[in-house]
């Protein structure tokens, strides 16, 4: 019989505690059938690690409550904040082969193999910020596993586990699953198939392939580039920016406003009826009139049905996660509305402007964003981008504007002063993120904001026709 090597427990303990030191958060799977050693062997990894930094996942069949929100929400609820561990016990491979048995979400998610997509997705875009992810499939002797489970049925206080085993996935689907699941994500972050017959033997080869994958984590952050640049050009085109005042009235602004805010509200009550979440995003030019904006469209909402997330520089927390952890924890349950103002764009347009993210994470935060709003889509969500575009004349009216009013002068600071002298490099920015991230799911909708009126109508409008077309596939009216 093998034992459990201890100079391989010290080693993993002290590689993650380097880990832990240089901001490398880790996630380790466990995958397998039941009473197949996955509760002991993460059992022992959890006792070897340090508390302070390890926390632990199990995946349970989703509930009602949960089946509201996106199939990846409580992974991204569960991933480890830089230097961090976490331990899945089961995961998101369990959870899709959930998905297809019980049939979960089968009128919203026309083909499960979209999962496997958002799988996919998820993992390449921790991957690339420098998560390690280890993937461990375990198997055992089945006469051992069967003596295991008679164990666990004679017992009255283990009873209950033996039941949770008739319950869950059947073998064999569970299997056959779990192939085509490993074949089609064992190029983002491979897997590991350990034998748990016998423990000792086990454990020492779950601690090897850590310690290799952590000692090469390890050498890779010592390359990683910290470039910051934001690769701008000179003599981009601003066509799409050029289009700045649509005229309105205030007689017809105001014979039209009431009209459309009832509408919303009916809509409001629809979209919850028929479990469809909705998510605004604004982005613009400082001053462009996004809060207005959204004031208009919440006026007349029913205030149970919705947020507002005003979206200002990450906090420190925020900063130890994923860029897209603090959007992903904060989407909307079906039949929910979620508006921000301000957005996961901040990546692509003040990160990159300002030098906050490096060349890397900024180039690669179009294909992250948009595999997220892919994935939202999937789930059957509604997802509506609005640009508001006001011409530099006009943004310098305004900010002379706020100066003197006094129910006015918290809108202006120094920043949006300091923003203005890099009023060209926020234009290509822009340009660049409406080019890179508009999709048949998600699209862009440019406003002309010089005239506010005109601005809020449309956006009015424009989340009118695209929830009616969703709602009852009809016509869009304007």
């Amino acid at each position: 019989m093998t034992k459990i090597d201890e100079q391989l427990q010290l080693k993993t303990a002290e590689l993650v505690r380097q880990t832990n030191a240089l901001g490398i958060p880790v996630m380790v799977i466990f995958e397998g059938i039941p009473a197949s050693g996955k509760s002991r062997l993460s059992n022992e990894l959890l006792l070897t690690l340090d508390a302070k930094y390890t926390n632990f996942y199990a995946t349970k069949r989703p509930d009602e409550e949960l089946l509201r929100y996106p199939f990846l929400y409580p992974y991204w609820n569960n991933i480890p904040k830089k230097g961090g561990v976490t331990l899945f016990f089961r995961s998101w491979y369990a959870q899709k082969l959930d998905y297809e048995v019980h049939g979960y979400k089968k009128d919203i998610i026309k083909d499960y193999e979209l999962l496997t997509q958002e799988i996919k997705g998820f993992e390449s875009m921790l991957s690339d910020d420098g998560y390690v992810i280890i993937k461990f499939y375990l198997s055992v002797n089945e006469q051992k596993r069967q003596e295991h489970i008679e164990q666990t049925k004679k017992n009255p206080l283990t009873r209950w586990k033996a039941q949770e085993y008739e319950t869950n996935i059947p073998i064999d689907v569970y299997q056959d699953g779990m192939v085509n699941l490993m074949k089609a994500t064992e190029e983002i972050a491979p897997w590991t198939h350990i034998d748990y017959t016998e423990r000792g033997k086990a454990a020492n080869e779950m601690y090897e392939v850590i310690i290799k994958r952590l000692e090469k984590a390890l050498k890779d952050k010592e390359k990683i580039s910290d470039e910051r640049n934001g690769k701008f050009t000179e003599d981009f085109e601003t066509d799409m920016f050029e289009d700045t005042s649509d005229d309105m009235s205030k007689a017809e602004y105001k014979e039209l406003l009431p009209k459309l805010q009832e509408r919303i509200r009916e809509l409001q009550y629809a979209l919850y009826e028929r479990k469809i979440p909705l998510m605004l995003v604004y982005e613009g030019m400082d001053a462009a009139g996004k809060g207005g904006n959204i004031k208009r469209v919440r006026e007349s909402l029913d205030p149970s049905g919705y947020e507002v997330n005003a979206i200002s520089a990450p906090t420190e927390t925020e900063l130890s996660y994923h860029y897209l952890w603090r959007f992903a924890t904060d989407v909307p349950r079906s039949g929910h509305i979620e508006i921000f103002d301000r957005s996961w764009y901040g990546r692509v347009l003040v990160e990159r402007v300002e030098g906050f993210a490096t060349t890397k994470e900024w180039q690669r935060a179009y294909d992250e964003i948009n595999k997220f709003e892919k994935a939202l889509s999937i789930e059957g969500a509604i997802v509506i981008k609005f640009f508001l575009v006001l011409d530099k004349d006009e943004q310098l009216k305004r900010f002379e504007e706020r100066q003197v009013t006094p129910e006015k002068q918290w809108k202006i600071t120094d920043e949006d002063w300091r923003n203005r002298e890099k009023w060209d490099l926020y234009l290509e920015a822009s340009k660049d993120m409406i080019n890179h991230t508009t999709t048949e799911h998600a699209p862009w909708v440019i406003i002309p904001a010089n005239n506010k009126r005109a601005a809020r109508i449309k956006a009015l409008k424009t989340i009118i026709a695209t929830c009616e077309e969703r709602l009852w596939n009809v016509k869009k009216l304007w």
